[in-house]
């Protein structure tokens, strides 16, 4: 059996790796946001901010992973996005 069909059952989109990494996103972003918004960044620049702090994380994650002799999931990179993108919503709602 080739190693693609194997890794193809590997890597789910529903499981409880993807919850954790959507709440650690939804968390990096929101904190990141709070820590630019204190430091008088503007509320666009601390939502452009805090989404590149997050997707650092979350890219480094998955390179912390490969070195380890893993795989590159781009499954939980959509799920970082996915909470990034929840906190910025929330955050969006909020600043009006």
């Amino acid at each position: 059996m080739p190693v693609a069909q194997e890794r193809k059952g590997a890597d789910p989109w529903f499981r409880s790796d993807k919850v954790k990494h959507f709440f650690v996103s939804f968390f990096i972003q929101s904190a990141s946001y709070a820590a630019l918004r204190s430091a008088d960044v503007t509320h666009d620049g601390a939502i452009g901010g805090a989404s590149a702090v997050t997707a650092g994380f979350g890219l480094g994650k998955e390179l912390r992973d490969r070195r380890r002799g893993g795989e590159i999931s781009l499954r939980d990179l959509v799920w970082d996005a996915l909470g990034a993108g929840a906190a910025s919503l929330l955050l969006a709602r909020a600043e009006r």
